[in-house]
């Protein structure tokens, strides 16, 4: 599907590599492209590469930054019914959820452009006589950013336009199921008038390139977003680097007895169904007060078996498959347990091959679900409400942080007062109240609680701006003294 499949480095294409990989479709099983791998070696070029552009890049004027993240933008907004095709062959999703993040894209590449041309610093007062004290910020250097597969562009964006707005340079590991849609956007970057060597595109295996770019001590700071298991191998790699890491969550959506029922089922659904359910703030469980249970879970059992799930380039589709084998068994493992232990499966809970491949996988909505059950305690990452019956506050607010993560939660009821009073207990980097789990916008601060393995650091807005650049303080004598 590319003309140019492999990595970008310092301004051109790679397309040999010993090793070689395939871009499939997961909605049919088509390859789509042979991508080369490539190794220690490509990414050691690749960061040598960022740190030759990156000093030019650094004394180039806010202004002129940003004049190049708008080019982008609008570089990638004229290639968006391109680029949504690719990405919806690519990872699975629907076209026009594909749209919809090809345009977020542009937004955060246009925000970052905005954002920093009205970065400032601070003076601050000095004890001792005529010493002037001026906080400036600068670029920290390389960064070496890895992304997942569930939304392979927007998420690139929230490290990509933040860095280069700043003065950054990259090296950009993607995951290797969505390499193709990387290269594609890719290239559209470089179209715009990227300087060379600012942002450079390794293809290959996490544990080989993904390991060089974290450990190599030719980046100076880490941006990740996947796994927690793997986040916490990141952090032990790059010790001393700076670290912004998005991980995996489970949040509750917590529905009180006063809730509005339909809108508490609308979001849970929405949490649950959209991408598939590969989100890491999904509506991970729904802990319901059980006076309110039952009809709750009618409710949302009713918008699970209104996704159409089918072919993401076919129009009305609101569901595709899933993106890889990996999360497909682990979504069948959750609710194949969940239903051993005793759950019953209100609908869905089987693999439909029939539409296309073995990765489609039904909505599916549990009941009878308990806090031991895997589906309950572990992020799924799959189309699945485990829905938990609970007697009250008390014994929602007992199960809520149960487990280790903390990214996002939501909690539904008509007392603002108490559901504030909830909310002021809960750990997370996100908690909404009356709205989905996974509701956000590009300027929110987003990321997981302290104490929790949801990750550090915030992205969004100006709080990845800043946590993208050092604070350097300067003292310098005042005139007189």
């Amino acid at each position: 599907m590319s003309r140019t499949p492999g990595s970008f480095i310092d301004g051109d294409w790679e397309c040999d590599a010993p090793e070689w990989g395939e871009a499939r479709n997961p909605a049919t099983g088509e390859m789509l492209a042979r991508l080369p791998k490539g190794s220690r070696e490509t990414a050691v070029r690749a960061i040598a590469a960022a740190r030759a552009a990156q000093p030019a890049w650094a004394a180039a004027t806010a202004w002129e930054r940003a004049a190049l993240c708008r080019r982008m933008a609008d570089a990638v907004e004229a290639a968006q019914p391109h680029l949504s095709r690719v990405l919806s062959v690519d990872q699975g999703k629907p076209l026009a959820q594909a749209a919809g993040e090809i345009g977020k894209a542009c937004d955060g590449f246009r925000m970052a452009a905005e954002l920093v041309k009205y970065m400032t610093g601070e003076t601050i007062p000095a004890e001792t006589p005529g010493r002037l004290v001026i906080n400036t910020r600068r670029p920290r250097g390389v960064y070496a950013v890895i992304t997942p597969w569930n939304f392979p562009v927007n998420i690139p964006v929230e490290y990509l336009a933040p860095a280069i707005a700043t003065g950054n340079a990259v090296v950009w590991v993607p995951a290797p199921s969505t390499s193709l849609i990387a290269v594609e956007f890719m290239a559209v970057l470089a179209a715009a008038g990227l300087p060379r060597g600012l942002i450079n595109l390794v293809l290959g295996e996490g544990p080989v390139v993904g390991d060089e770019i974290v450990s190599n001590p030719g980046t100076d700071g880490v941006g990740f977003t996947g796994s927690t298991a793997t986040g916490r191998r990141i952090a032990e790699r790059a010790a001393g680097k700076p670290l912004l890491l998005e991980l995996g969550g489970n949040g509750p959506l917590i529905v009180r007895a006063d809730a509005d029922l339909e809108k508490a089922a609308e979001a849970a659904a929405a949490g649950a169904f959209g991408n598939a359910g590969q989100i890491c703030a999904a509506t991970g469980r729904v802990l319901a007060d059980a006076s309110i249970a039952e009809p709750l879970a009618e409710l949302i059992r009713e918008k699970a078996e209104a996704q159409i799930l089918g072919d993401p380039l076919q129009q009305g589709t609101t569901m595709g498959p899933l993106n890889n084998s990996g999360v497909l068994e682990k979504t069948r493992a959750h609710v194949e347990s969940a239903v051993a232990q005793g759950a019953r499966c209100l609908t869905g809970g089987r693999q439909r091959p029939d539409l296309g491949s073995d990765l489609f996988y039904e909505p599916t909505v549990l009941v009878g679900v308990t806090p031991q059950m895997d589906v309950a305690r572990y992020e799924t990452f799959g189309p699945v409400v485990p829905i938990l019956a609970l007697d009250g506050d008390a014994a929602i607010m007992e199960v809520a942080p149960d487990g280790d993560y903390g990214l996002s939660m939501g909690i539904f009821s008509k007392d603002l007062g108490e559901a504030m009073a909830m909310a002021s207990r809960l750990r997370a980097g996100i908690i909404n109240i009356n709205e989905r789990n996974n509701f956000w916008e590009l300027h929110i601060p987003f990321g997981g609680g302290s104490g929790t393995q949801s990750g550090i650091g915030r992205i969004g807005g100006r709080h990845t701006l800043e946590a993208m650049t050092d604070i350097v303080t300067v003292t310098l004598p005042v005139s007189g003294y």
